[in-house]
């Protein structure tokens, strides 16, 4: 577990500096966050993972019902109800329930081996991952909703249900898609047709994108330098520490910043699929739990690190999805720092 933890801490270093030099007071709630989230990785390992597991349909339905209060008495940011403001911390339970959701299906898929992989548990597991989808679908939160999906299909795919039944699954979801468009809101429809066509829409919803190349541009080889770098500081790169927090950190460390930014993730993620591989030969109950837990948790960070830097780098569109250890927010740190203490 340290050989995990060096190439966080040296991510959320980068991640800090890059917030610091945006402004000074972003970098230091980071701190405090990181801080939160380090403390309580030694807490949960301390009670360790089994308690956890044990309890895992308790922590599922006590977050449905946090998903459900904020949706109804949520604090509202930009026409989006996704946090809960306790003072001197707002909670995005969002956040906070990916690790638990994962938890939740870990156990779930692997009592399965025992139970029988039925078309029947395959239909149950369907509804326990809609529900709190579609409620963060309804926030609106699209980004994170598209994070729920993509975690669950990689945990079907390398569960125990037979194959058959997935492509089955696959198949029915992807023929709806086009009709998912209905249910898009109005904004989020102009953010992928600016993508198809950004010079149509310079100043509205390509904006952003078009900012966020212009500021990696800039950056160069090494950068401008801790602070120095004029899109981010002076906010002509709107999100610069949120969404876009990876073109600021490019402008800033340059390409040798991005790029040792992606290597550190490529180590992470090398070493949670090296752990995932030494679950595979044990046929128990308990290694079948390990490495579904483990898959998740990788399907988790790898599918927001690819939309985030492709919605940076402008191959992909804008989808609102962080990245973890270099955007802001202490939700998000701290889910992630729990969510590695829960590895068996």
């Amino acid at each position: 577990m340290i050989q995990l933890l060096l190439p966080v801490c040296f991510l959320f270093i980068f991640g800090f500096f890059n917030l610091f030099g945006i402004r000074t007071n972003l970098g230091t709630t980071m701190l405090l966050n990181f801080g939160v989230g380090f403390i309580l990785f030694f807490v949960i390992k301390k009670l360790g993972w089994k308690f956890f597991r044990s309890n895992a349909q308790f922590f599922y339905w006590a977050f449905i019902g946090v998903l459900i209060i904020t949706y109804i008495i949520g604090l509202e940011v930009k026409g989006s109800k996704r946090w809960i403001d306790l003072l001197f911390f707002r909670f995005q339970g969002s956040e906070f329930f990916k690790v638990f959701f994962i938890l939740f299906f870990a156990d779930f898929f692997s009592k399965m081996n025992r139970q029988g992989s039925t078309f029947m548990n395959l239909a149950i597991s369907l509804f326990y991952f809609l529900l709190p989808t579609f409620i963060i679908f309804k926030q609106p939160d699209l980004g994170n909703a598209m994070v729920y999906v993509f975690i669950y299909f990689v945990m079907v795919l390398f569960s125990s249900i037979p194959k058959k039944n997935v492509l089955y699954l696959m198949g029915a979801v992807l023929s709806l898609l086009p009709f998912g468009w209905i249910f898009l809101k109005e904004y989020q429809k102009q953010r992928i047709f600016s993508f198809f066509q950004p010079h149509l829409d310079t100043q509205q919803n390509a904006y952003n994108m078009i900012q966020a190349m212009i500021t990696i541009g800039s950056g160069t080889l090494l950068g401008r330098g801790l602070g120095l770098g004029t899109q981010s500081k002076l906010f002509f790169l709107p999100e610069n520490s949120t969404d876009f927090a990876f073109s600021s950190l490019v402008e800033q460390f340059g390409f040798v910043g991005g790029a040792t930014t992606l290597i550190l993730f490529a180590i992470i993620l090398y070493l949670l699929f090296k752990r995932a591989h030494s679950y595979v030969s044990k046929e128990e109950e308990m290694s079948r739990f390990s490495f579904l837990y483990v898959v998740g948790i990788i399907s988790f960070i790898f599918f927001q690190v690819f939309i985030n830097i492709g919605m940076n780098l402008g191959i992909l569109p804008i989808a609102g999805i962080a990245l973890p250890f270099i955007s802001y927010g202490g939700s998000m740190l701290v889910s992630l720092m729990i969510g590695f203490a829960l590895i068996p």
